[in-house]
């Protein structure tokens, strides 16, 4: 029976989706195929990641936004290193400046470790009798009797027949109790199979994670903190792996190299399509900057209005009118003015003559309009 205040929450899910993967697999190669049930392993986990990937891609877009916050992060622990609450206040104010949100670079990480307990559970609970799994004591006929979630007593059956050369899938290098439960099984078959899984899993681990390390920005691997989690997920992690491999059962196994081979190709994929994002708003700006330059060469243009009285058609400002009076050469003019200018800034006679008449030019003032002549 389903209950929501216990981990069913997790098991029920895990067993439904491998199930669905073990039923496909089982009609093209058998229902106690060794292989069968390894790919419905496998596939459990390229479902559960597949239905991670959004915030996967939230993760990537959350490290790299980290990184491109290092200096400044840097500059606030510099500034208030001692003062740790106005450090977590000003590293709140600069994560919701920026829409940065810790908890959702964690999020896929995180949603994988109830996955792994999940499936570390229903498989050893294909083998009631070994100890410490369901009820101590269990006869072999009584675990065969009974169904394991969504798997039937029959698959039960099923899946405690199916080995590969004497290796089962639910069996591990090292283990010592409940080995009656299965219809064979043979330890040296069971380490052939399963050291070369786990040194796979190791490796892909390891490749995993430099692919990670490999695309972090000099800030932010030069950050001690940063330096020292690369050097657990180049070195320690995958050595965990290896170490910790006769430990668990080989379906394990195969979910550890599945995940990261998953892990690896997606993580390729995801960083080269936001890198090309990236790419194409870094041109989509210089597209922008240069459709607003002037072209190589012009003048920047100038605002046209309307051109003030006296403003010549080149800009500049001129007088259209020179008067000077008690000229002796006012001839033709009634009131004896002589030396206007003509609108071309052009004068009718020399200056001297004006000052040797005792006349004096007179010109308006700067911002003054210029006087009419009088007809």
């Amino acid at each position: 029976m389903f209950n929501f205040f216990s981990l069913d929450i997790i098991y029920y899910p895990v067993s439904a989706i491998m199930w669905v993967w073990y039923k496909a697999f089982a009609f093209l190669l058998g229902p106690s195929n060794f292989f069968a049930w390894a790919l419905s392993v496998m596939f459990l986990v390229f479902t559960l990641r597949a239905i991670l990937y959004k915030p996967f891609v939230r993760q990537i877009r959350t490290t790299r936004q980290m990184q491109e916050l290092q200096p400044q992060i840097k500059a606030l622990q510099k500034k208030y290193g001692k003062d740790r609450q106005r450090m977590a206040l000003e590293m709140q104010k600069l994560q919701k400046e920026h829409g940065f949100n810790p908890i959702l670079g964690c999020l896929p990480m995180l949603a994988q470790v109830p996955v792994f307990l999940g499936l570390y559970h229903v498989l050893m609970s294909f083998n009631r009798t070994q100890t410490g799994i369901g009820r101590l004591g269990l006869s072999v006929e009584e675990n065969r009797s009974l169904g394991n979630y969504f798997f039937s007593a029959t698959d039960v059956g099923h899946f405690l027949d199916a080995n590969l050369f004497g290796a089962p899938l639910g069996a591990t290098m090292i283990q010592k109790h409940g080995l009656e439960a299965f219809t064979e099984f043979h330890r040296p078959a069971v380490v052939a199979v399963g050291v070369p899984i786990m040194i796979l899993a190791g490796v892909a681990t390891y490749f995993n994670s430099r692919a990670s390390v490999a695309r972090q920005s000099p800030e932010a691997a030069a950050n001690p903190q940063t330096a020292m989690m690369n050097k657990l997920a180049l070195y320690v992690f995958p050595l965990g792996v290896v170490v910790g491999g006769p430990f668990l059962p080989l379906a394990i196994l195969l979910y550890w190299f599945s995940n990261n081979i998953w892990t690896f190709g997606q993580q390729h994929y995801v960083f080269g399509k936001i890198e090309k994002e990236e790419e194409a708003k870094k041109q989509e700006a210089l597209e922008r900057r240069a459709a607003n330059a002037p072209a190589p060469g012009a003048k920047p243009s100038r605002k046209k209005g309307p051109r003030l009285e006296g403003e010549s058609v080149d800009g500049t400002d001129g007088v259209e009118i020179t008067e000077a009076t008690g000229s002796e050469h006012g001839a033709g003019s009634p009131n004896g003015m002589s030396g206007a200018s003509t609108s071309n800034g052009s004068s009718t006679h020399s200056s001297d003559a004006a000052t040797r008449n005792g006349t004096a030019s007179r010109t308006p003032k700067p911002g003054a309009r210029p006087k009419k002549r009088k007809r």
